[in-house]
């Protein structure tokens, strides 16, 4: 069985080569919240203890649908990305805002 996912995120925002914000839906029980824009510290905070992100788009006109994509990864020294190995913050596929 596979993990449930805790959140998706939608699009970020970088500085330096590093995520600064991104925008993404939490799980809130059954469905998820409404947007909500989620420091680096925050995100960081909530990958180390356990929960599930991944990048995706909500599904126009379908509550807490979303097209999911790969899931983030926490690395050594806070880098945080989709591909495997990576020495900087990078979200494939994933929007700037």
């Amino acid at each position: 069985m596979t993990k449930k996912i805790d959140g998706v995120i939608e699009a970020a925002r970088f500085k330096n080569g590093q995520i600064m914000v991104v925008r993404a839906y939490e799980r809130r029980g059954a469905t998820f919240s409404d947007r909500v824009v989620l420091d680096r510290k925050t995100l960081l905070e909530r990958l180390k203890n356990g929960k599930q992100f991944v990048v995706g788009s909500r599904e126009e006109f379908f509550a807490s649908t979303f097209k999911y994509g790969k899931p983030v990864r926490l690395f050594a020294q806070d880098v945080l990305s989709t591909r495997e190995g990576s020495s900087h913050d990078e979200l494939e596929e994933t929007p700037f805002f």
